[in-house]
């Protein structure tokens, strides 16, 4: 039986690609750097996160001085691709290589589309992690693994898509942080919120402070390493309010970590599931409501239907 098997949801067992997903991350918060060195800033650092595409990961197009380019990891054909305007592309293959080597290729292709390259050279959200050109030691590339993990986004994006659709308030696009390496989509009740403590490991305090400015009720993946050892997918609210860790939520196999502070829900319980997309929209909505019921959001205004294709939505009593 194949990797993805009846509900063509891949098995992702972390212990089985965690180096390579390591050497992953590491090659995204490179990608995402040359975006964030060139974008203005907006809202919860929306403006460097990564996007799934058919084929991988993308910054998407990144706008320079002298023109526009795209920085893509290509997980389908397994490459590192650059696009500049005026046709320009060139890439090199995704293997196994040093994380050095890895930035060291990349500048090497940015600039050979006209980019530039000037990013801050060390990791963020990695306790005592080496900045790029320093880490020279030979990181494994499970080509079949990075596909499956890609095979798995592809899956859940979808899922998020249609929860974010059932909130008329402010809600993040569905997109990878590549600091913390999660996929995520967040809701926000419109309130602001107590000032964020800080203390992410390598991540300066007010990068945290403004993304957390505002109440939200967050959801999201983890392919696994971030203090899980599987991949998983979580849910918090911030501030985190009374009652909210005993909230009761769906589905069973859901639970709260005190240590983590978030509900989790295991990928392979959704992928063994008869219904994935079913049991993955209930882990979403229900810890939504947690976050909603004991934070006292106002959900008549902020709720609505989930979106349909071609359908507007319907303007309501304010018709």
């Amino acid at each position: 039986m194949s990797a993805q098997d009846q509900t063509g949801w891949p098995a992702l067992p972390y212990p089985d690609w965690a180096e390579t997903c390591r050497a992953l991350h590491l090659w995204c918060q490179i990608l995402g750097k040359y975006r964030l060195s060139h974008t203005p800033w907006v809202n919860h650092s929306w403006h460097a996160t990564l996007y799934v595409t058919p084929h991988g990961l993308t910054t998407g197009p990144v706008h320079e001085p002298g023109g526009c380019v795209t920085l893509s990891l290509d997980l389908v054909e397994h490459r590192m691709i650059a696009e500049a305007d005026g046709g320009a592309r060139k890439g090199f293959p995704l293997q196994p290589m040093s994380v050095a080597e890895f930035l060291t290729r990349t500048r090497e292709t940015v600039e050979a589309v006209g980019g530039t390259f000037n990013i801050h050279g060390a990791p963020n959200e990695i306790p005592d992690a080496l900045p790029f050109a320093e880490d020279t030691a030979s990181r494994p590339y499970d080509a079949q693994a990075v596909a499956r993990f890609h095979g798995a986004l592809l899956r859940i994006v979808p899922v998020f898509e249609r929860f974010r659709t059932g909130f008329i308030g402010k809600v993040s696009p569905v997109h990878l942080f590549w600091g913390s390496f999660d996929l995520a989509v967040t809701r926000f009740s419109g309130r602001t919120a107590p000032l964020h403590p800080g203390g992410v490991p390598n991540l300066p305090d007010d990068v945290a402070q403004e993304a957390y400015s505002h109440e939200v009720s967050s959801a999201g993946f983890w392919p696994g390493g971030a203090g899980v050892d599987e991949p998983m997918f979580y849910a918090y609210a911030y501030p985190g309010p009374d009652g909210f860790a005993t909230h009761p939520v769906e589905p069973a196999a859901a639970w709260f970590d005190d240590k983590l502070g978030e509900f989790l829900l295991p990928y392979a319980a959704v992928r063994d599931s008869d219904d994935p997309e079913g049991m993955l929209m209930s882990f979403l909505q229900s810890t939504y409501e947690a976050a909603a019921i004991t934070g006292d959001w106002d959900r008549d205004a902020l709720e609505c239907e989930l979106g349909q294709p071609g359908v507007p939505r319907p303007l309501g009593p304010r018709g």
